[in-house]
């Protein structure tokens, strides 16, 4: 099966969860720059899930782009990580409009720690599909930063309860470890 059609489905999927969270947020009630002092909470929260989101979609192509073919397996991996990446909304809404919140604060890390499992699933499906012997298995290597990732998601849902703003600092530390695009796969790509 070609790649072509995962790609097109999965982009559309991240740009309508996108589109979601952006109709989430609110008009100011006024006209002045005190009108934007209730809606910040939102407007982080949704710059975060965005920047997430981001992350989401231009690793995916990368490893999308070492992929020769894709298979059943690997398509429902995509989708089981297109589930938690549709959840992103209700979540950024919850955390926006709860504030700094044990429980939202814990739950929008629930639900980065299982998209990023997700993800881990899918590329060890590709990997898997391509074989050890190929460049994507060769620039996914230990996967470091990915478990690092996890390992952050974890301790912030752990401590959530007695220190939702260290969760999110830890949230933001992780999406800052990703902001540039995997350059293992780049560099597998420009051989």
């Amino acid at each position: 099966m070609s790649k072509a059609r995962l790609e097109a489905f999965s982009d559309g999927v991240i740009a309508i969860v996108i589109t979601i969270m952006v109709l989430e947020l609110k008009v100011p009630d006024g006209a002045d720059w005190s009108a934007l002092a209730p809606l910040c909470s939102h407007l982080l929260t949704y710059v975060m899930s965005f920047m997430y989101l981001g992350i989401y979609w231009t690793n995916h192509h990368h490893l999308l782009q070492m992929a020769g073919r894709v298979d059943g397996r690997i398509l429902w991996a995509n989708l089981h990580l297109l589930f938690w990446l549709s959840l992103v909304p209700v979540a950024t809404a919850w955390l926006g409009e709860a504030g700094l919140e044990a429980l939202p604060v814990a739950l929008y890390g629930v639900v980065l720690i299982l998209a990023a499992i997700a993800y881990t699933i899918l590329q060890t499906t590709i990997v898997a599909r391509e074989g050890p012997e190929r460049r994507l298995a060769a620039a996914v290597g230990r996967d470091f930063k990915g478990k690092l990732s996890i390992a952050f998601y974890g301790a912030a849902i752990a401590v959530a309860a007695a220190a939702p703003r260290l969760s999110v600092v830890l949230y933001v530390v992780v999406a800052l470890m990703w902001l540039v695009p995997d350059r293992r796969i780049e560099r597998q790509l420009e051989r």
